[in-house]
């Protein structure tokens, strides 16, 4: 079927062809797994106070981390790594990006998509860590129309469950408002071909479901199983490349329970350490691959 999409698309693909635009090149990582791919796509970056993202944490404990980072002390630029996994009978985003309607450092995901050549239209499922606008509000275009025209979607049952519920609105903080009204609107958009799950299981063939709730109420993290190889998809338990890691135990700003987000993180960052696992964080420095090790009575993440 022709779309609003398609014919905007078609227009802007003849008029970059005939004026020779020069096309932004995307930062990308790709790698194997097994016997499938890994692509990490960027979809841009956010702007976030940093009053924002710590400010549960007392002033006299992260003194000592703004004196070292000075350019960090008014905003936080969070970079938006999306993991694309392709084992050739399946190509799963995990997550949507953040669409055209959040900021304007963001929604870039097409452009990256189109730079290693997979199409909107290739993609055959859509798994989401949580329902937050950078990682929702990309399943619909400026026109309202499904950018992932031919996927089946995936979310938690406790996470789907918090966002369509019409109350949420009514119970998150004012600045916030946007997220609840912005989540259900994507639901709703979704609501015909998407499958809810619960942790500790299997969403798709070798993908399974690990409770990672705090950021969300039904956050969750993904672990990649190819053979004897696995990476973890961590979402938004880990977004700092410094403190995430070095003080798991302070409460993020961001987080909507942040006493269960500690918690969810020491678990994390214990497994991780543990397991030798590697990860893909959403908002660590792109492409956000790396490990976790333990370091002093906390941990570093050592990047790719």
């Amino acid at each position: 079927m022709i779309t609003r999409r398609h014919l905007i698309a078609s227009a802007a693909a003849a008029g970059a062809t005939a004026s020779m635009m020069p096309v932004r090149s995307w930062a990308q990582a790709s790698m194997k797994l097994g016997e499938a791919s890994i692509d990490i796509v960027s979809d841009g970056h956010l702007q976030l106070p940093l009053s924002m993202v710590l400010g549960r944490v007392p002033e006299d404990q992260h003194a000592e981390w703004l004196k070292s980072h000075p350019g960090d002390v008014e905003m936080v630029k969070s970079p938006l790594n999306l993991t694309l996994y392709r084992d050739g009978e399946r190509t799963v985003m995990f997550d949507a990006g953040s669409g055209p309607n959040f900021m304007s450092s963001a929604g870039k995901l097409k452009a990256a998509l189109d730079a290693i050549g997979v199409a909107a239209d290739d993609v055959t499922h859509v798994v989401f860590t949580h329902a937050h606008p950078d990682h929702i509000w990309g399943v619909i275009d400026d026109f309202d129309e499904m950018v992932f025209a031919n996927a089946e979607y995936s979310i938690s049952q406790a996470e789907w469950d918090y966002w369509y519920d019409p109350e949420t609105v009514n119970k998150v903080p004012a600045e916030r408002q946007s997220f609840a009204v912005g989540a259900k609107r994507m639901m709703e958009a979704i609501e015909e071909k998407v499958s809810r799950f619960t942790p500790d299981t299997e969403v798709l063939p070798g993908i399974e479901a690990f409770d990672t709730s705090g950021h969300t109420p039904g956050h969750t993290s993904f672990v990649i199983h190819q053979g004897s190889e696995s990476l973890m998809v961590v979402g938004d338990v880990l977004t700092n490349a410094e403190y995430s890691f070095s003080h798991p135990e302070w409460e993020m700003g961001t987080d909507s329970d942040a006493a269960q987000g500690v918690a969810a993180r020491k678990a994390l960052l214990d497994r991780l350490a543990a397991d030798k696992t590697n990860l893909v964080g959403y908002h660590l420095p792109h492409p956000g691959t790396g490990r976790v090790e333990k370091k002093d009575t906390g941990f570093v993440f050592v990047a790719d």
